[in-house]
């Protein structure tokens, strides 16, 4: 018979966790490297017949103390300076990404455009004045931090170039201004 449970004494604030095996309420020899602090013995169908005293004391609550103690104050200023030093270097470099993500969709719809000119050139054999002759509409993920224009060449071979000027006050704002012409010149050439 197996015996498993947790005890609560008042009297010296110990709780004891146990699992024994009795037979015919013998206390087993195994029993001593268990530091019980009281043994039930049972007989029968659920009916105390004796209670055991172990010479061994254990009180769990200073182990538990011991192990479940918590954080202290010192620990806690380290993780938070921890996550501030983290902090200082991961988000400059997140929010660079970030703007070289809005930069890559600004070029994007500026390749777009210039293939609808071609396109366009085709048709009419000239470019188009302006995003809407095109028909063309700029996402928003580009309209929120970029102003796209098209300007057309006056006279000799029709030209065009297409800008996105970073709108002021946004994001993009520190951003330099991308062009795309009718000959596929980029500039500037370190942001392309």
């Amino acid at each position: 018979m197996y015996i498993s449970g947790v005890i609560f004494d008042a009297q010296c604030g110990c709780t004891t966790a146990y699992l024994l095996k009795l037979t015919d309420c013998q206390l087993p020899v195994d029993a001593q490297k268990i530091k019980v602090h009281y043994v039930f013995c049972l007989k029968g169908k659920n009916k105390m017949v004796s209670l055991l005293k172990s010479q061994y004391k254990y009180s769990a609550s200073k182990a538990w103390q011991a192990k479940h103690r918590g954080f202290t104050l010192i620990e806690l200023v380290v993780a938070i300076a921890i996550i501030g030093i983290v902090a200082s270097i991961a988000l400059p470099s997140y929010l660079e990404y970030v703007k070289k993500g809005r930069r890559a969709a600004a070029q994007s719809h500026l390749m777009d455009v210039a293939q609808r000119q071609q396109q366009y050139l085709l048709d009419n054999r000239s470019y188009a004045a302006s995003l809407s002759a095109l028909d063309v509409t700029t996402p928003s993920d580009v309209s929120g931090f970029y102003t796209i224009t098209i300007a057309v060449g006056d006279g000799g071979p029709p030209s065009f170039t297409a800008t996105a000027a970073p709108i002021s006050g946004s994001a993009q704002a520190s951003d330099p201004t991308l062009t795309l012409s009718s000959t596929g010149a980029k500039t500037p050439a370190d942001k392309w």
